[in-house]
């Protein structure tokens, strides 16, 4: 191989001396004149074989894209449970936080005493901090019967408890690779972020032991409010399959308040007024606890509903930074970590590969733009110029049927002349990618 390359770096030498006498090496143009190089880079909304699969014939232009999502390493065991409830799926995206979400909302409950949605709230953060530790549902439970203060340890809420607003303060991301037109397992890394310290140190209210075991406004009722259709419903099969394996597993373990615990199924859509329409229903239907949005902007769409009816919003999938801030009357929690974490994971992604101009594609509403400010943010710290980045936004359409028009976008792409292109969606980013080869962009793999 050595003296392969050396014979290759003479004849090169060879025809750079030429070139002014002579075409006699080839063309007189440069081969790659018209052609950009780029690596491609992904996040939790794009890094999934479902999102490979839509590309159908053309999936090989994401070999070699790399991305990080929300993810912690899995036991075997509970991707098994998973596979028991949806033996079709193909990706675990989120499913740890589902099944926590529904896990915490149900013990929650248990301490609480009462389905009253006010009550169960001031319990959430207190479940996963302090107290009896425990990391299994039955067990967990029990304790839960009998008033003790508990810590809960799950799936995706692995090292700290939540933190005062109601997140969670650590968090693991995975760094995903697509090899060979999927998610190559074997090149997973994992990495993790936050402060331990960053966890609540309250003490909440004193757990209620209920007398006989059974609450006078028992079952509790939780709804649904995951994307079943629209861009992000590519996550769906993941997070629908963990809120299902919870809930048979805490009624196994007898239930909440000495009812099974009941689920009540909503899409949100990811559009706005869908979900605003699942929320009232479910508010008519007197569910205490609503399990969602998937998507950021989609929560924020709908939490004033939320807070006005009084209910809880919990959300597995929330990632939108700001969303730690805003005016949720102690009602909104999520298992999602946000998104200035994922930040600086992403852009250490990034350098490794040294790439010295970037584009960050997103689409353009709080998850978007949140994301790519935090991985701007983080990009600049490290030394990359703000002259050598470009922001981009794409407005996500309205009806998920009709495809965004990237052609624009792709040629001041290629215009900027990156080496790296992040791109930051969902399922309706898919055109994006086939829209950068379309306009001449090589996508390195």
């Amino acid at each position: 191989m050595l003296r392969t390359r050396t014979s290759r770096a003479a004849l090169s030498t060879a025809c750079a001396a030429l070139l002014l006498a002579t075409s006699a090496c080839g063309s007189d143009e440069p081969k790659d004149a018209t052609t950009t190089q780029v690596r491609l880079y992904g996040t939790d909304g794009n890094m999934l074989n479902s999102y490979a699969a839509s590309l159908k014939d053309r999936a090989d232009l994401l070999n070699g894209m790399k991305g990080t999502t929300p993810l912690t390493p899995l036991p075997e065991s509970f991707k098994e449970r998973l596979r028991n409830v949806d033996p079709k799926l193909t990706d675990y995206l989120y499913s740890a936080e589902s099944y926590d979400a529904v896990v915490i909302s149900a013990l929650a409950a248990q301490l609480a005493g009462t389905t009253a949605p006010a009550e169960i709230a001031k319990q959430i953060v207190g479940v996963t901090t302090g107290g009896q530790r425990c990391d299994e549902v039955a067990a967990c439970l029990q304790l839960a019967r009998a008033g003790q203060d508990i810590e809960y340890r799950g799936v995706s809420l692995t090292r700290a408890g939540f933190t005062d607003t109601g997140e969670p303060a650590t968090a693991s991301y995975g760094t995903l690779h697509f090899d060979n037109e999927k998610i190559d397992d074997a090149k997973t890394e994992f990495v993790g972020a936050g402060e331990d310290s960053g966890a609540s140190s309250k003490a909440p209210p004193r757990g209620r032991k209920v007398r006989d075991g059974k609450a006078k406004d028992a079952p509790l009722v939780l709804g649904g409010l995951l994307p079943k259709t629209g861009d992000l419903a590519l996550a769906y099969p993941p997070m629908a399959a963990a809120a299902a394996l919870a809930l048979a597993e805490v009624n196994a373990a007898g239930g909440v308040l000495g009812e099974p615990v009941k689920w009540v199924d909503g899409d949100d859509g990811t559009n706005p007024a869908v979900a605003k329409a699942t929320v009232a229903s479910h508010v008519a239907q007197g569910v205490q606890v609503i399990i969602g949005a998937g998507a950021s902007g989609i929560s924020r769409a709908v939490l004033p509903d939320v807070v006005a009816a009084g209910r809880i919003l919990f959300s597995p999938s929330n990632t939108d930074a700001g969303l730690s801030t805003v005016d949720d009357k102690g009602l909104y929690f999520r298992t999602a970590p946000p998104d200035s974490l994922q930040g600086r994971a992403l852009a250490d992604v990034m350098l490794r590969d040294g790439p010295r101009k970037i584009v960050i594609l997103a689409r353009k509403d709080s998850y978007g733009e949140g994301l790519q400010e935090n991985v701007r943010a983080e990009l600049e710290k490290a030394g990359v110029g703000a002259d050598r980045l470009k922001l981009l936004t794409y407005l996500p359409p309205e009806d998920p049927n009709t495809p965004v028009d990237f052609g624009g976008l792709a040629q001041e792409i290629k215009g900027f002349g990156p080496e790296a292109v992040l791109l930051i969606g969902f399922g309706e980013s898919m055109p994006a990618i086939t829209a950068l080869a379309d306009a001449g962009v090589q996508i390195t793999r």
